[in-house]
């Protein structure tokens, strides 16, 4: 049976002006059954068209912060870096290959961040100045990245839940930002132990899921490779 083909967006290394990757993401996608392919950093209509089309499902990696324009703001003195670039690409590759064609998408990170700025939510440009939860819980947690910082709740019913089997996970965590109004199109799956959303699906697609967390850290872990399974069989059919 052949693979299902991934694209997978590139992370973007201002400093060295030069584009990257973690070794995470294309093992995660390969040890689940998929092909991942890192694609060019190109807003050219005519590229994305063209790779809307070849690809089979589409990888939301991690990196900057998102331009809080998109989602109605200026941007604060505590929001951190941002790559236009990628925003304006992810944007595009969104809207014509997850939402026209309904091609299957995981976002991790900044994935499930600009899943729901695109669709319209909001985020805390900074969760230590700008959010305040129900207990003090750090987000932003010191190396190993693998080892787990804190623990996600689960929605009962939710398709995570049908996935994992399971009430609670623990999860690693490395962000600053994060979701402050959720979008209308998206369904909340799993939030932190102080209130914050962990995870979110779009039920109106095919698969449209998305993460706080870092799976592609923790690849050892059942749950970190049931979450890339199931993005590559949702591309497989």
């Amino acid at each position: 049976m052949s693979r299902p083909v991934i694209g997978v967006i590139p992370l973007w290394d201002e400093e060295r002006d030069s584009l990257w990757m973690l070794p995470g993401y294309m093992d995660g996608i390969e040890q689940a059954g998929g092909l991942p392919v890192v694609l060019p950093l190109s807003t050219d209509r005519s590229v994305l068209g063209q790779v809307c089309r070849l690809y089979d499902g589409f990888l939301f990696t991690g990196g900057q912060d998102i331009f809080p324009g998109l989602y109605g703001e200026e941007k604060s003195a505590c929001c951190g870096s941002i790559c236009g670039k990628r925003d304006d690409m992810e944007s595009l590759l969104f809207s014509r290959a997850v939402i026209d064609l309904n091609k299957p998408a995981f976002g991790i990170c900044r994935g499930i961040q600009l899943f729901n700025v695109l669709l319209g939510g909001t985020l805390n440009q900074d969760l230590p100045a700008q959010y305040k939860g129900n207990l003090p819980l750090c987000h932003q947690q010191e190396p190993p990245y693998g080892s787990p910082s804190h623990q996600a709740i689960i929605e009962p019913g939710s398709p995570l839940h049908a996935l994992l089997g399971t009430d609670t996970i623990a999860v690693n965590s490395c962000h600053h930002q994060g979701i402050r109004e959720l979008s209308r199109e998206l369904v909340c799956m799993a939030v932190a132990e102080d209130g914050l959303i962990e995870a979110v699906h779009m039920p109106d697609r095919k698969f449209v899921w998305a993460v706080q967390w870092h799976p592609e850290y923790s690849l050892h872990d059942e749950n970190s490779r049931r979450l890339f399974e199931a993005f590559i069989e949702a591309c497989r059919s």
